[in-house]
Protein backbone atom coordinates (compact mmCIF):
# COMPACT_ATOMS: atom_id res chain seq x y z
CA UNK A 1 0.00 0.00 0.00
CA UNK A 2 0.83 3.39 -0.50
CA UNK A 3 1.93 6.22 1.74
CA UNK A 4 -0.51 8.34 0.31
CA UNK A 5 -3.16 5.82 0.53
CA UNK A 6 -2.24 4.67 4.04
CA UNK A 7 -1.49 8.14 5.16
CA UNK A 8 -3.90 10.94 2.79
CA UNK A 9 -1.84 13.80 4.04
CA UNK A 10 1.20 12.46 2.88
CA UNK A 11 1.42 14.20 -0.68
CA UNK A 12 0.83 17.98 0.63
CA UNK A 13 4.51 17.25 2.71
CA UNK A 14 6.40 18.28 -0.39
CA UNK A 15 4.96 21.35 -1.25
CA UNK A 16 5.23 22.43 2.62
CA UNK A 17 9.04 21.27 2.73
CA UNK A 18 9.71 23.87 0.20
CA UNK A 19 7.76 26.92 1.94
CA UNK A 20 10.07 26.59 4.63
CA UNK A 21 13.33 25.87 3.15
CA UNK A 22 13.81 22.31 3.85
CA UNK A 23 13.91 19.88 0.45
CA UNK A 24 13.71 16.54 -0.43
CA UNK A 25 16.49 15.49 -2.32
CA UNK A 26 16.13 11.56 -2.69
CA UNK A 27 17.59 10.19 -5.89
CA UNK A 28 15.58 8.71 -8.02
CA UNK A 29 16.24 5.73 -9.69
CA UNK A 30 19.46 5.23 -7.29
CA UNK A 31 18.21 1.45 -6.54
CA UNK A 32 18.21 0.71 -10.49
CA UNK A 33 22.05 1.06 -10.73
CA UNK A 34 23.48 -2.29 -11.94
CA UNK A 35 24.85 -4.81 -9.28
CA UNK A 36 28.49 -4.42 -10.57
CA UNK A 37 31.73 -4.95 -8.89
CA UNK A 38 33.05 -2.11 -7.95
CA UNK A 39 36.85 -2.07 -8.98
CA UNK A 40 39.67 -0.91 -6.40
CA UNK A 41 39.96 2.71 -6.66
CA UNK A 42 36.08 3.10 -6.66
CA UNK A 43 33.92 3.93 -3.94
CA UNK A 44 30.03 4.77 -3.20
CA UNK A 45 28.90 5.82 -0.53
CA UNK A 46 24.89 6.92 0.56
CA UNK A 47 24.24 9.28 3.40
CA UNK A 48 20.93 10.83 4.75
CA UNK A 49 20.14 13.64 5.86
CA UNK A 50 21.41 15.96 9.34
CA UNK A 51 24.33 16.96 11.15
CA UNK A 52 25.11 13.01 12.37
CA UNK A 53 26.59 12.88 8.68
CA UNK A 54 28.87 16.02 9.13
CA UNK A 55 31.98 13.78 8.90
CA UNK A 56 30.92 12.47 5.39
CA UNK A 57 30.31 16.68 5.02
CA UNK A 58 34.29 16.99 5.67
CA UNK A 59 36.01 13.80 3.85
CA UNK A 60 33.68 15.24 0.75
CA UNK A 61 33.98 18.74 1.17
CA UNK A 62 38.41 18.29 1.35
CA UNK A 63 38.70 15.01 -0.26
CA UNK A 64 40.10 13.26 1.87
CA UNK A 65 39.54 9.68 0.26
CA UNK A 66 41.15 10.80 -2.56
CA UNK A 67 44.25 12.06 -0.60
CA UNK A 68 44.38 9.32 1.31
CA UNK A 69 44.68 6.86 -1.47
CA UNK A 70 46.95 9.36 -3.60
CA UNK A 71 49.05 8.74 -0.66
CA UNK A 72 48.99 4.81 -0.91
CA UNK A 73 49.51 5.32 -4.85
CA UNK A 74 46.34 4.84 -5.89
CA UNK A 75 43.86 7.29 -7.47
CA UNK A 76 39.92 6.97 -5.77
CA UNK A 77 36.63 7.74 -7.66
CA UNK A 78 34.42 8.75 -5.29
CA UNK A 79 30.39 8.61 -5.62
CA UNK A 80 28.10 10.64 -3.22
CA UNK A 81 24.73 9.31 -2.59
CA UNK A 82 21.56 11.00 -0.70
CA UNK A 83 18.93 8.21 0.20
CA UNK A 84 16.33 8.59 3.73
CA UNK A 85 15.92 5.62 5.75
CA UNK A 86 17.35 2.50 6.91
CA UNK A 87 15.16 -0.19 4.71
CA UNK A 88 16.37 2.07 1.14
CA UNK A 89 20.07 2.15 2.35
CA UNK A 90 19.64 -1.46 3.48
CA UNK A 91 18.47 -2.82 -0.18
CA UNK A 92 21.01 -0.06 -1.96
CA UNK A 93 23.61 -1.89 -0.23
CA UNK A 94 22.28 -5.64 -0.72
CA UNK A 95 21.55 -4.55 -4.23
CA UNK A 96 24.96 -3.44 -5.16
CA UNK A 97 24.15 0.42 -5.48
CA UNK A 98 26.31 1.58 -2.65
CA UNK A 99 29.48 0.34 -0.85
CA UNK A 100 28.88 2.62 2.34
CA UNK A 101 25.92 2.59 3.78
CA UNK A 102 25.30 5.62 6.34
CA UNK A 103 22.43 4.49 8.62
CA UNK A 104 21.25 4.23 12.08
CA UNK A 105 22.69 1.14 14.41
CA UNK A 106 19.02 -0.59 14.06
CA UNK A 107 19.31 -1.09 10.53
CA UNK A 108 23.21 -2.15 10.54
CA UNK A 109 22.08 -4.51 13.54
CA UNK A 110 18.66 -5.66 10.73
CA UNK A 111 21.07 -5.77 8.16
CA UNK A 112 24.02 -7.89 10.01
CA UNK A 113 21.50 -10.29 11.34
CA UNK A 114 20.08 -11.06 7.50
CA UNK A 115 23.46 -11.21 6.00
CA UNK A 116 25.61 -13.39 8.97
CA UNK A 117 27.11 -15.84 6.90
CA UNK A 118 26.23 -14.55 3.81
CA UNK A 119 27.60 -10.86 2.63
CA UNK A 120 28.71 -10.31 5.93
CA UNK A 121 27.48 -6.75 6.44
CA UNK A 122 29.18 -4.94 9.26
CA UNK A 123 29.84 -1.58 10.98
CA UNK A 124 32.67 0.54 9.66
CA UNK A 125 32.84 3.32 11.86
CA UNK A 126 30.50 5.61 14.46
CA UNK A 127 29.58 8.79 13.02
CA UNK A 128 29.56 10.28 16.69
CA UNK A 129 27.47 10.71 19.47
CA UNK A 130 24.40 12.59 19.13
CA UNK A 131 20.87 12.82 21.62
CA UNK A 132 18.04 12.41 19.41
CA UNK A 133 14.64 13.79 20.43
CA UNK A 134 10.87 12.36 19.96
CA UNK A 135 9.12 15.42 19.15
CA UNK A 136 5.40 15.98 19.68
CA UNK A 137 2.75 19.65 19.17
CA UNK A 138 -0.02 17.38 20.84
CA UNK A 139 0.38 19.30 24.45
CA UNK A 140 -1.40 15.80 25.62
CA UNK A 141 1.63 13.75 24.90
CA UNK A 142 3.90 14.33 27.50
CA UNK A 143 5.52 10.62 27.53
CA UNK A 144 5.17 7.93 25.08
CA UNK A 145 2.08 6.23 27.58
CA UNK A 146 0.09 9.03 26.32
CA UNK A 147 0.65 8.39 22.48
CA UNK A 148 -2.88 7.34 20.99
CA UNK A 149 -4.53 6.82 17.90
CA UNK A 150 -4.84 11.07 17.81
CA UNK A 151 -1.33 10.84 17.28
CA UNK A 152 1.34 10.10 14.25
CA UNK A 153 4.91 10.21 14.50
CA UNK A 154 7.34 10.84 11.62
CA UNK A 155 10.36 8.78 11.21
CA UNK A 156 12.72 7.45 8.45
CA UNK A 157 12.08 4.22 8.23
CA UNK A 158 9.15 1.97 10.20
CA UNK A 159 10.19 -0.70 12.68
CA UNK A 160 13.81 -0.94 11.56
CA UNK A 161 15.41 2.49 11.49
CA UNK A 162 17.38 4.01 14.95
CA UNK A 163 14.55 5.95 15.44
CA UNK A 164 11.88 3.15 15.38
CA UNK A 165 14.18 1.09 17.42
CA UNK A 166 14.73 3.62 19.79
CA UNK A 167 10.61 4.01 20.20
CA UNK A 168 10.29 -0.02 20.53
CA UNK A 169 13.36 0.30 23.32
CA UNK A 170 11.17 2.93 25.50
CA UNK A 171 8.04 1.25 24.63
CA UNK A 172 9.74 -2.53 26.18
CA UNK A 173 10.83 -0.62 29.15
CA UNK A 174 7.75 1.10 29.59
CA UNK A 175 5.13 -2.35 29.27
CA UNK A 176 7.67 -4.81 28.70
CA UNK A 177 9.23 -6.89 26.09
CA UNK A 178 6.09 -8.03 24.94
CA UNK A 179 4.92 -4.67 24.24
CA UNK A 180 8.02 -3.92 22.42
CA UNK A 181 6.25 -2.99 18.66
CA UNK A 182 3.03 -1.04 20.52
CA UNK A 183 3.86 2.25 18.84
CA UNK A 184 4.78 1.14 15.73
CA UNK A 185 1.19 1.46 14.28
CA UNK A 186 1.23 5.47 15.32
CA UNK A 187 4.65 5.64 13.11
CA UNK A 188 5.05 6.44 9.28
CA UNK A 189 8.17 7.08 7.02
CA UNK A 190 9.66 10.23 6.16
CA UNK A 191 12.37 12.09 5.74
CA UNK A 192 13.76 14.42 8.40
CA UNK A 193 13.20 17.58 6.21
CA UNK A 194 10.13 17.08 5.03
CA UNK A 195 8.71 15.19 8.59
CA UNK A 196 9.91 18.89 10.37
CA UNK A 197 8.01 20.96 7.60
CA UNK A 198 4.87 19.01 8.57
CA UNK A 199 5.27 19.60 12.08
CA UNK A 200 5.75 23.29 11.97
CA UNK A 201 3.24 23.61 9.86
CA UNK A 202 0.11 21.91 12.04
CA UNK A 203 -1.76 21.55 8.83
CA UNK A 204 -1.86 17.73 8.73
CA UNK A 205 -2.14 14.93 10.79
CA UNK A 206 1.36 14.37 11.64
CA UNK A 207 2.01 15.88 14.75
CA UNK A 208 5.18 14.18 16.17
CA UNK A 209 8.37 13.47 14.62
CA UNK A 210 11.26 11.00 16.22
CA UNK A 211 14.34 13.50 14.61
CA UNK A 212 17.63 14.39 15.01
CA UNK A 213 19.98 17.56 14.77
CA UNK A 214 19.25 20.12 13.61
CA UNK A 215 15.93 19.61 12.61
CA UNK A 216 14.73 18.69 15.99
CA UNK A 217 16.33 21.57 17.28
CA UNK A 218 14.78 23.89 13.99
CA UNK A 219 11.41 22.63 15.32
CA UNK A 220 11.74 23.22 18.98
CA UNK A 221 11.91 26.92 18.34
CA UNK A 222 8.14 26.66 17.83
CA UNK A 223 6.66 27.05 21.48
CA UNK A 224 3.68 24.66 20.49
CA UNK A 225 6.72 21.45 19.95
CA UNK A 226 8.13 20.05 23.01
CA UNK A 227 10.69 17.03 23.95
CA UNK A 228 8.78 13.41 24.91
CA UNK A 229 11.68 11.71 24.64
CA UNK A 230 15.48 11.95 24.69
CA UNK A 231 17.67 9.06 23.28
CA UNK A 232 20.41 10.11 26.10
CA UNK A 233 17.96 9.81 28.81
CA UNK A 234 16.94 6.18 27.30
CA UNK A 235 19.82 4.80 27.21
CA UNK A 236 22.32 7.09 27.98
CA UNK A 237 25.32 8.85 25.92
CA UNK A 238 25.53 6.67 21.93
CA UNK A 239 26.29 6.43 19.15
CA UNK A 240 23.31 6.24 17.08
CA UNK A 241 24.72 6.79 13.41
CA UNK A 242 27.11 4.17 11.79
CA UNK A 243 28.94 3.27 8.42
CA UNK A 244 28.80 -0.16 7.31
CA UNK A 245 30.03 -1.96 4.55
CA UNK A 246 29.87 -5.89 2.81
CA UNK A 247 33.00 -8.18 3.88
CA UNK A 248 33.42 -8.74 0.05
CA UNK A 249 34.13 -4.65 -0.53
CA UNK A 250 36.73 -4.55 2.55
CA UNK A 251 38.56 -7.73 1.17
CA UNK A 252 38.69 -6.78 -2.72
CA UNK A 253 39.14 -3.05 -2.22
CA UNK A 254 42.08 -2.79 0.70
CA UNK A 255 43.37 0.34 -0.32
CA UNK A 256 40.42 2.17 -1.25
CA UNK A 257 38.65 1.03 2.38
CA UNK A 258 41.74 1.74 3.97
CA UNK A 259 41.85 5.39 2.25
CA UNK A 260 37.95 6.08 3.71
CA UNK A 261 38.63 4.77 7.31
CA UNK A 262 41.57 7.01 7.31
CA UNK A 263 39.78 10.19 5.87
CA UNK A 264 36.42 9.33 7.92
CA UNK A 265 39.08 9.10 11.55
CA UNK A 266 40.92 12.19 9.83
CA UNK A 267 37.19 14.31 9.59
CA UNK A 268 36.57 13.22 13.23
CA UNK A 269 39.55 14.85 14.28
CA UNK A 270 38.76 18.40 12.71
CA UNK A 271 35.56 18.54 13.27
CA UNK A 272 35.79 17.86 17.29
CA UNK A 273 38.51 20.53 17.48
CA UNK A 274 37.56 23.43 15.36
CA UNK A 275 33.42 23.48 15.55
CA UNK A 276 33.59 26.43 13.99
CA UNK A 277 35.54 24.92 10.77
CA UNK A 278 32.72 22.05 10.87
CA UNK A 279 29.86 24.09 11.24
CA UNK A 280 31.09 26.14 8.22
CA UNK A 281 31.64 23.09 6.23
CA UNK A 282 28.14 21.38 6.71
CA UNK A 283 26.31 24.48 5.31
CA UNK A 284 28.48 25.06 2.36
CA UNK A 285 27.84 21.44 1.50
CA UNK A 286 24.24 20.44 2.40
CA UNK A 287 22.93 24.49 1.57
CA UNK A 288 20.66 24.08 4.90
CA UNK A 289 19.06 27.13 5.60
CA UNK A 290 20.53 27.40 8.90
CA UNK A 291 22.77 30.45 10.28
CA UNK A 292 26.22 29.93 11.09
CA UNK A 293 25.41 30.76 14.56
CA UNK A 294 22.54 28.90 14.99
CA UNK A 295 24.51 25.52 13.98
CA UNK A 296 27.26 26.44 16.46
CA UNK A 297 24.93 26.77 19.42
CA UNK A 298 23.72 23.14 18.04
CA UNK A 299 27.22 21.64 18.01
CA UNK A 300 29.35 22.86 20.11
CA UNK A 301 28.01 21.10 23.73
CA UNK A 302 28.95 18.58 25.41
CA UNK A 303 26.37 16.03 24.43
CA UNK A 304 27.73 16.15 21.26
CA UNK A 305 31.26 14.18 20.21
CA UNK A 306 32.46 13.53 16.67
CA UNK A 307 34.05 10.55 17.05
CA UNK A 308 34.94 7.21 14.61
CA UNK A 309 34.14 4.89 17.63
CA UNK A 310 31.11 3.25 18.14
CA UNK A 311 29.76 4.00 21.85
CA UNK A 312 27.47 2.26 24.28
CA UNK A 313 25.72 0.35 20.83
CA UNK A 314 25.21 -3.40 22.67
CA UNK A 315 22.34 -2.60 24.69
CA UNK A 316 20.21 -2.14 21.47
CA UNK A 317 21.44 -5.65 20.08
CA UNK A 318 20.95 -7.10 23.09
CA UNK A 319 17.60 -6.04 22.71
CA UNK A 320 16.95 -6.88 19.52
CA UNK A 321 18.21 -10.02 19.73
CA UNK A 322 16.09 -10.71 23.16
CA UNK A 323 12.07 -9.74 21.54
CA UNK A 324 13.31 -11.38 18.47
CA UNK A 325 13.84 -8.75 15.97
CA UNK A 326 17.49 -9.96 15.16
CA UNK A 327 18.26 -13.83 15.31
CA UNK A 328 21.97 -14.20 15.67
CA UNK A 329 22.78 -12.98 19.52
CA UNK A 330 25.98 -10.85 18.83
CA UNK A 331 28.28 -11.60 21.83
CA UNK A 332 29.64 -8.03 21.50
CA UNK A 333 29.80 -4.54 19.71
CA UNK A 334 32.61 -6.31 17.58
CA UNK A 335 30.60 -9.63 16.28
CA UNK A 336 28.99 -6.74 14.27
CA UNK A 337 31.59 -3.93 13.44
CA UNK A 338 34.96 -4.73 11.48
CA UNK A 339 37.86 -4.79 13.27
CA UNK A 340 40.05 -1.86 12.86
CA UNK A 341 43.00 0.01 14.77
CA UNK A 342 41.55 3.18 13.95
CA UNK A 343 38.05 2.95 15.47
CA UNK A 344 39.78 1.78 18.72
CA UNK A 345 37.85 0.26 21.48
CA UNK A 346 34.01 0.51 21.44
CA UNK A 347 31.13 -0.93 22.91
Amino acid sequence: MSLGKRFPFFPRFARLASGIGLSLSLLAGTLAVPATAQAEGEIRIAEQFGIVYLLLNVVRDQQLIEKHGKADGLDIKVDWLQLSGGSAINDALLAGSIDIAGAGIGPLLTVWDRTHGRQNVKGVASLGNFPYYLLSSNPNVKTIADISDKDRIALPAVGVSIQSRFLQYAAAKQWGDKEFNRLDKYTVALPHPDATAALLSGGTELNGHFSNPPFQDQALKNPDVHVVLDTYELLGPNSPTVLYSTEKFRKDNPKTYKAFVAALAEAADLAQKDKGAAADTYIRVTGAKISREELLKIIDNDRFEFSVTPKNTYPLAEFLHRVGAIKNKPASWQDYFFEDAAIKQGS
